[in-house]
């Protein structure tokens, strides 16, 4: 569920746990009251590295025209290369964007010195040594083909791209991962991705979560759920166009729906998905078999769902008169069709009123629920504030451990209640 501030977890949180469910947190605009994300944990194989590589790329490109694709093309064979080496190679306590900022920032380049190395390249040159074909060699050779120029060129541009990596909030709740979106569709599981409504600078990890949360859930209900999970999953993606670019989502909407996944899109205006998706938009639109208007002024949704609301058989009849030497009369009768709604009419829409749409169905008027009749409502934060789902507490039951603490793991026997003593002493964090 993606929600523009958060207002729904700390509505419905405890009502939520009451009926068995684990919660789940990504808060962008406060990453204190966050779960750790770490899209690196789900990671498994090389075109996995690529999925992220080209999320991270659509979600992070600014605002304005694009420039030569030859930079972007640059950018991302050195992502692919250096996050391939760290899911190969590194510890995994290392691997996470905060390794991958610190190479970047270790890749030093001289113009004048065509043959210098930096640590970087001493890394991947070692690498080659003893495994000429790996991966992540392959694709950092393709890189360095960039002479000193372009190379500085390219590093200044994934610099500008990651700058956000900067903060160290950030690098912090990315470091590792509690999230576990591989395990949505094994039990229930309520999972709230919370963004700002004014600013969008880390919404690319909203939309990078995202990605890996179809791709994931489709892989497993296919190798291991037989093609459906267990579980339903149900995505309610409210801003649907604020939270970036979800790669291939008008394939995903055809498809994920067979693997008990659905979602549904948010939106303010249809123009706002078509500014996004572009002529993809059309296709997102068409798979989704259930659509709800509830109401709104911009002109190209009113067109749009004024003609697919279809026309209607109006009886109409004509009178005349005529004068002259005797008076004449006449009535004609006819069978005409009108618009069933005008654009004018469902601009002023009753606040009231929704129009729905559903598959193999004629679209009809319907009246808003009235949410506060459903009987669930009195367990909510909006009817007693003693309902209302404290995500601090929740989380502070979070393990913390320091980088130069050393403990002791203890192996406890629950049926006898009888401790093993120390099991091994671990090794400290970093």
């Amino acid at each position: 569920m993606t929600l523009p501030k958060g207002d729904i977890v700390v509505d419905a949180g405890k009502l939520l746990q009451r009926n068995g469910y684990r919660i789940k947190i990504l808060n962008t605009i406060n990453f204190k009251k966050s779960m750790k994300y770490n899209p690196f944990a789900y990671i498994h194989s090389e075109k996995d590295i690529l999925k992220v590589v080209t999320a991270l790329i659509s979600n992070t490109k600014g605002e304005g025209q694009g420039g030569d694709p030859f930079w972007t093309k640059a950018e991302t064979l050195l992502y692919t290369a250096l996050i391939g080496y760290i899911h190969y190679e590194a510890p995994v306590e290392e691997q996470n964007f905060a390794t991958m900022i610190e190479m970047i920032n270790a890749m030093e380049v001289r113009e004048d010195d065509e043959e210098f190395q930096n640590q970087v390249d001493l890394m991947f040159e070692e690498l080659e040594r003893e495994k000429p074909d790996h991966f992540a060699v392959r694709q950092y050779k393709k890189f360095k083909l960039a002479a000193g120029k372009t190379a500085k060129s390219i590093l200044v541009s994934c610099g500008a791209r990651l700058a956000v990596f900067d903060i160290a909030e950030l690098r912090d709740v990315t470091a590792y991962d509690e999230l576990e979106l591989d395990t949505l569709g094994d039990r229930k599981t309520a999972l709230f991705l919370i963004m700002s409504d004014t600013d969008d600078s880390f919404n690319f990890l909203i939309s990078l979560c995202y990605t890996q949360l179809f791709n994931l859930l489709c892989e497993k209900a296919d190798d291991v759920y037989g093609g459906r999970l267990p579980v339903h999953v149900r995505c309610l993606i409210d801003e649907c166009a604020n939270i970036g670019q979800i790669p291939k989502l008008e394939k995903l909407m055809a498809t994920i729906r067979s693997r008990e996944i659905s979602a549904c899109l948010v939106l303010q205006a249809q123009s706002q998905l078509k500014a996004i998706y572009k002529d993809n938009a059309d296709t997102i639109i068409g798979n989704c078999d259930c659509s709800i208007f509830l109401g709104g002024k911009e002109p190209g949704t009113l067109k749009e769902l004024s003609a697919q609301l279809g026309k209607e058989t109006i009886d109409t009849f004509n009178t005349g008169e005529s004068r002259g030497r005797e008076i004449s009369h006449s009535l004609n009768y006819q069978k005409l069709g009108k618009t069933l709604m005008d654009v004018d009419e469902l601009a002023v829409l009753d606040g009231g009123k929704c129009i729905l749409q559903l598959r193999g169905v004629r679209p009809f008027l319907s009246d808003k629920y009235d949410i506060t009749r459903h009987p669930n409502f009195k367990y909510l934060a909006d009817a007693d504030k003693k309902n209302k789902f404290n995500i601090e507490r929740f989380l502070s039951v979070e393990l913390k451990p320091k980088p130069e603490e050393v403990y002791d793991v203890y192996e406890i026997n629950v049926a006898d209640g009888e401790e093993s003593g120390p099991a091994e002493e671990a090794e400290p964090l970093s």
